[in-house]
């Protein structure tokens, strides 16, 4: 009864660890999202800025078309880049927030 009893204490301590290194593995990845997405909105916003400043200078709709389509190039380049930052930031997030429990299960079933 004592062994089982020690048993199940060594279970609970494992399972708090393993909930511990998780939470700090995605409060760090969870950081590092926050941070790159106010990263892109502020480049965003200049960008936006920048072109509308420019636009504001034009005196010819061909130069107006010109700028608003490298503009829109830009932005989407810029989007497309950053959405795979931002999937391999989740990818990473999943992976470092599951790792502490991969052990576990094995643990419990030798």
């Amino acid at each position: 009864m004592l062994q089982s009893l020690d048993q199940i204490q060594k279970l609970g301590q494992d399972n708090v660890d393993a909930a511990v290194k998780a939470l700090g593995a995605f409060s760090s990845n969870a950081q590092a999202i926050a941070t790159e997405t106010a990263e892109f909105a502020k480049k965003s916003f200049e960008h936006s800025s920048s072109t509308l400043e420019k636009l504001f200078g034009v005196r010819t709709l061909d130069k107006a078309v010109e700028i608003q389509t490298d503009y829109l190039k830009g932005a989407y380049d810029n989007l497309v880049s950053q959405s795979a930052r931002m999937g391999a930031l989740y990818s990473t997030l999943a992976t470092e927030t599951i790792k502490p429990y991969e052990g576990l299960l094995a643990k419990r079933t030798a």
